[in-house]
């Protein structure tokens, strides 16, 4: 068969995504090769393709225990021949694994990379036909990026104590330019082909908030939304615990997850989040890496992450189905604080030397400076973070809150002289609260008893303390003014600064009009379901696996169909989306097919699903 008629039998797509086809064809070739690809752009079908193409069997060096498993379950439900080995497993369980492994009964094969030197799986993997290996979430393989892993730095060993070199593939969803060429590195790649193919997840709506009570912004976002599956992603566990009761309360059906739960807890949480038994996982970032939950249609942040990559990445767990999906951020002062307090003091982190803990951390301090920066700017979000990644897109995407936001372009030049003058007076020894109140002519005990009210530049502004705030941190982006590193930061002068003040380097910044009625109209609510079909018909520019029909499905069929589809889930004991996605049920309503053959024209329908499960479907639409 070819490439495509494999994806076709197995998947039942009839076309590629972006990327995809050059990558699976290099490695049945026998290249090496490294796929950047956003989450949900198919990463793994470019390594189980080749693997159900090719003679014996592919190992898949993976993270998470809940990442293999899921995609074992989902290639088992297609008829693929597929097993992991993790700590989740007996011995007996192992041995039974690598058993079948060597009697050919699996094309896949799914370790965690402290398994790999192990005595019976060297002994395995050395007389086993491996033909390819593949490294997913190859980013923890970098100490540059934002999930570097030890054991993983250890796979070249692992290769080169293979008889025959199998070809090497690695993939991963967030690497910056250096972090990319770290992986070609560590991982030795021959002559690999790489691509990149872009970053933007263009059906994530991104939006940034500061507001004075969390909890209350949370709820005013969350309002109709009882019935919609999301992440609450918190910074401390003890934000996690407060935010999971409080939600309860609020008649949320919510759970939580973080490193200070039982190993029980955690496991049996996270199944009721990817069976849908709960509708709010709320987290620290210990939870979700690998996860592929596909109806994910929101993530908020509680606090700030500490960089973009951990960001970006724990973002695009929303709308992997396609699907239009949130992503909030809920931005303070207090996380600056915070984030460096956990940069300066990590936990389980082991340096090899002094050098390199100390070159890390400069590296994490840079890294929360641009999270800090991407919270208060006022361009396109979307832009910023594609920026970061390497890329150049358009100063506007139309679908961000800053996009969406009407802001008028302002000359504060006058501003921030007063401001620059200020930090100056102050002998650049302050922070952002002590400059806005002498800037205010604040009375407050400690600016008297500084006796900072004799400046001249002691209550000059009459600019509110938000947009003060706002015109700090665009001079400390635009280089006006500069801001060190501590847990308690002191604002310094910028390289512009003198510039600024001679009048030779104007101040232009967007700054959000006062005026209510010129705010975008809300939208208003819709039917979920009617909401969630009309998002899945209307999804523009996606290539045939998640290709959606133009004309308008049955929802009332809709719903049938997802309680057959979690009736069966819960007999197979797997996750509804591991039967059949979302976007293969709305297809199904638009072209109500009536035989089998007419369903194995639905997107999303291989063949062995069709034989599994078709007539139970079909007998679904034919009473309908």
């Amino acid at each position: 068969m070819t490439s495509l008629e494999t994806l076709k039998q197995y998947f039942g797509y009839d076309s590629f995504r972006l990327g995809q086809e050059e990558l699976i064809s290099d490695i049945i070739t026998g290249k090496d090769v490294l796929g950047i690809m956003p989450t949900g752009a198919g990463k793994s079908m470019c390594f189980q393709i080749p693997a159900l193409m090719m003679e014996g069997i592919t190992l898949v060096i993976s993270p998470l225990i809940s990442l293999m498993k899921d995609q074992v379950a989902a290639l088992t439900q297609s008829g693929i021949g597929a097993a992991f080995i993790n700590s989740s497993l007996s011995d007996s369980q192992i041995a039974k694994a690598l058993y079948n492994a060597k009697n050919g009964e699996y094309k896949l094969m799914y370790v965690a990379p402290e398994r790999l030197f192990s005595y019976d799986f060297i002994a395995f993997a050395r007389s086993a036909n491996i033909q390819m290996l593949t490294v997913d979430e190859a980013h923890c393989i970098s100490q540059w990026g934002q999930d570097f892993r030890p054991s993983y730095a250890r796979i070249p060993e692992f290769i080169a104590k293979l008889p025959t070199r199998p070809r090497v593939s690695a993939f991963t969803a967030t690497a910056t330019s250096i972090v990319r060429e770290d992986i070609l590195r560590q991982l030795e790649l021959v002559n690999p082909t790489v691509l990149v193919s872009g970053f933007d997840r263009d059906n994530l709506f991104f939006e940034v908030k500061k507001p004075e009570d969390r909890f209350l912004a949370l709820m005013q976002f969350l309002k109709g939304k009882k019935d919609r599956t999301g992440i609450v992603y918190c910074g401390t566990r003890a934000g996690v615990d407060d935010v999971c009761t409080k939600l309860e309360k609020q008649g949320f059906s919510a759970s939580r997850y973080h490193a200070g739960l039982s190993d029980k807890e955690r496991r049996d949480n996270q199944e009721n989040f990817l069976y849908d038994r709960v509708q709010i996982m709320v987290a620290t970032n210990a939870f979700g890496m690998g996860i592929d939950k596909s109806n994910v249609s929101f993530v908020v942040h509680y606090n700030m992450p500490m960089n973009l990559e951990a960001y970006y990445q724990e973002a695009g767990r929303a709308g992997r189905d396609g699907q239009p999906a949130d992503c909030l951020l809920l931005y303070g002062g207090q996380d600056v604080h915070t984030n460096l307090w956990m940069i300066d003091n990590p936990r389980d982190v082991e340096y090899p030397d002094i050098e390199t803990e100390m070159a890390l951390k400069e590296r994490d301090r840079k890294r929360l400076k641009e999270m800090t920066f991407y919270c208060t700017t006022k361009d396109c979000l979307r832009g910023y973070i594609l920026r970061y990644f390497g890329e150049r897109p358009e100063n506007y995407c139309g679908n961000c809150a800053n996009c969406n936001t009407h802001f008028e372009t302002m000359d504060v030049t006058e501003e921030a002289r007063k401001i620059i003058s200020c930090v100056a007076r102050l002998k650049e020894r302050f922070g952002v609260v002590v400059i806005i109140g002498v800037l205010q002519g604040s009375k407050a005990e400690k600016i008297l008893r500084l006796g900072l009210d004799q400046l001249s530049t002691y209550g000059i502004s009459k600019v509110s303390s938000a947009q003060l705030r706002d015109i700090i941190n665009h001079l400390i982006l635009t280089g006006g003014l500069s801001k060190t590193d501590d847990q308690y930061p002191v604002i310094r002068l910028g390289q512009k600064a003198g510039e600024i003040l001679r009048g030779t380097e104007p101040v232009i910044m967007k700054l959000a009009k006062d005026d209510p009625t010129e705010k975008p109209p809300k939208k208003t609510k819709t039917d979920r379901s009617r909401k969630q079909m009309e998002q899945l018909v209307t999804a523009q520019g996606k290539p045939s696996q998640e290709e959606q029909p133009a004309k308008e499905p049955d929802i009332a069929l809709f719903e049938k169909l997802k309680e057959l589809r979690l009736k069966i889930a819960t007999e197979q004991r797997v996750p509804a989306f591991v039967i059949l996605h979302d976007s293969t049920l709305v297809d199904m309503c638009v072209k109500l097919p009536k035989t089998m053959d007419d369903l194995m024209k639905v997107s999303g329908i291989g063949r062995v699903k069709a034989e599994r499960f078709g007539e139970k479907f079909l007998r679904v639409i034919a009473e309908h």
